[in-house]
């Protein structure tokens, strides 16, 4: 799912990240509370730089706890079975090639032609990249980022990670 970012939402995410965000061009997941946990990148930075990670995880709560999943040895043993299985493998590269379309709606930038996020194809650098692109194209799109998502514990339980923004209506929690 993405929808235009309100500016409740951008002042959201700039809330969460703790800067003002950089080249939103959709909120592409949102959290059970109805603020945007995913937001959707574009290619090339308002300043000209490539940006490859087109789905950027804003939700400091959901972030903490990938990091903690991180720091468990997690990335290393998911980056040893995709030496060890070949069909992980295929399907790791299939939510490689499903990122860069994704991406290429966007916009081409010849500087990050074919490169994804989060490791993808190869190997798995960056847990918060594949669980934002999972939550962001739904189940069975990207093996690992699945896979660290049910890992995770429910960050949302303990109410929104960030005050709700002014003028914040309600209206994109129906979203």
């Amino acid at each position: 799912m993405s929808g235009t970012p309100t500016p409740a939402d951008l002042e959201a995410v700039g809330t969460q990240l703790g800067r003002p965000p950089r080249g939103v061009a959709g909120v592409a997941h949102r959290c059970p509370c109805g603020l945007p946990d995913v937001v959707m990148t574009e290619p090339r930075l308002d300043d000209g730089t490539p940006f490859p990670t087109l789905y950027y995880l804003t939700c400091p709560r959901a972030a903490s706890a990938i990091g903690t999943l991180e720091a468990s040895g997690l990335m290393r043993e998911m980056t040893e079975r995709l030496r060890t299985d070949p069909e992980l493998a295929k399907a790791y590269r299939a939510a490689h090639e499903d990122y860069l379309s994704r991406r290429e709606v966007l916009g081409a930038v010849p500087e990050i032609c074919g490169v994804s996020a989060g490791g993808m194809p190869d190997r798995v650098k960056c847990l918060h990249v594949l669980v934002g692109h999972a939550l962001a194209a739904g189940p069975g799109v990207n093996p690992f980022g699945d896979e660290a998502l049910a890992a995770l514990p429910p960050w949302w339980a303990g109410g929104r990670c960030v005050a709700p923004p002014s003028g914040w209506d309600g209206a994109e929690e129906s979203r």
